[in-house]
């Protein structure tokens, strides 16, 4: 395992983009923790839940923690897909990047509303409405 991904499992994008990674993971470099799994605490005391749900958390196999974009690259990177996402960590473009992934994060759940198919679940829906309270 070379990295773990602590997500929040209410917003679908972000859902859906975790089971991508899930999928594409066959040498299991990954791990992945729900931010709103109720025994998520006692698991993780150190991450705090209300920053983790503003911009993504991730953990390397060495206890180091990374966070927003770089979980994005790595994780992708791990499992052989999307490498063009490295040129998000160059110099230059990187400053740009993560000033865009953070517009991005701090509006997940509307994006996702407006984004994820009408046909989405009713309890996808409410859990999306109800992740704000963090944000």
């Amino acid at each position: 395992m070379i990295l773990t991904i602590f997500y929040d499992s209410y917003c679908p994008l972000c859902s859906a983009e975790i089971e991508q990674l899930k999928a594409y993971d066959s040498k299991h470099q990954l791990s992945f923790e729900d931010i709103h799994a109720v025994d998520f605490l006692q698991h993780y005391p150190y991450i705090d839940q209300v920053k983790a749900n503003k911009i993504l958390h991730g953990q390397l196999s060495n206890g180091d923690m990374i966070y927003g974009l770089d979980v994005t690259c790595m994780a992708w990177t791990a499992v052989g897909k999307h490498r063009w996402l490295a040129i998000l960590r160059w110099p230059g473009i990187r400053w740009i990047s993560d000033r865009a992934y953070l517009f991005f994060a701090r509006h997940r759940n509307t994006l996702s509303s407006l984004l994820m198919k009408k046909s989405e679940s009713k309890n996808d829906q409410k859990n999306c409405k109800s992740c704000k309270i963090y944000q």
